[in-house]
């Protein structure tokens, strides 16, 4: 047998992975960079790292959870409204299906045909993906979204409390800029693969926020020089 394997079924946990490998890297580095700009103590920056990976992993699970949740909510509705309508007008369902099908370029009797078969095999389901776009593929999945966001914005946020705890402290800006955007790199060329697209655009698209994000927080951390 001869089995495909489709990109999109990476789409449920790549897309939370990839947003929390890149915002546990790019907000802690920039966490970092904005305290070591305004002069604070070795200390001063581990604590505030730390307290970044923390609080951000569980943020980011938070987050995921809810708006996948909400997600999964209206898919939910959506289905027993579909239900509600095939238990008590059947027919009109089946017009809907039919009319789908001929805008998709069945002829008449054909798509009668088609409908009649997939109804009568999963009626639900095949209103579920013709006529509201939902397959298994595709469902929301919070609590998958919500531990791949948060396992990956820890394991993002690590590299730049290392550097910091490890780099001399008049340079600890620079290797943590430094390091954060050659692992950006590193990450949005991974994420374009997985997902098909070209690595270049991918690497350089998070290295531009990335840059941005950090080159900001030095701004307010030379500005007001306070010390965390």
């Amino acid at each position: 047998m001869h089995i495909e394997r489709h990109r999109t079924m990476h789409i449920g946990w790549l897309r939370a992975a990839v947003l929390g490998a890149n915002d546990g890297l790019i907000s802690t580095a920039s966490l970092v960079v904005g305290v070591a700009a305004a002069g604070a103590a070795r200390a001063d920056l581990l604590i505030a790292g730390v307290a970044g990976v923390v609080a951000g992993a569980m943020s980011m699970a938070a987050g995921e959870y809810v708006s996948v949740s909400s997600q999964a909510d209206t898919e939910g509705a959506d289905l027993a409204r579909e239900k509600h309508e095939l238990a008590t007008d059947w027919e009109h369902e089946r017009q809907e299906l039919m009319a789908i099908y001929v805008n998709r370029g069945l002829t008449h009797e054909l798509a009668a045909l088609v409908i009649d078969q997939l109804m009568a095999h999963d009626a639900l389901g095949a209103h579920a993906r013709d006529e509201l776009g939902l397959s298994a593929t595709t469902s929301a999945r919070p609590i998958q979204a919500a531990l791949a966001s948060a396992v990956t914005f820890a394991v993002g946020a690590v590299l730049p409390v290392v550097v910091a705890a490890l780099a001399p402290r008049a340079v600890v800006s620079q290797l943590v800029t430094g390091s954060a955007l050659l692992l950006l790199a590193v990450l949005g060329a991974l994420a374009a693969r997985v997902g098909g697209a070209p690595l270049g655009r991918g690497a350089l698209r998070v290295m531009f926020w990335g840059a941005l994000a950090m080159a900001a927080s030095a701004i307010v951390g030379k500005l007001f020089g306070s010390t965390v």
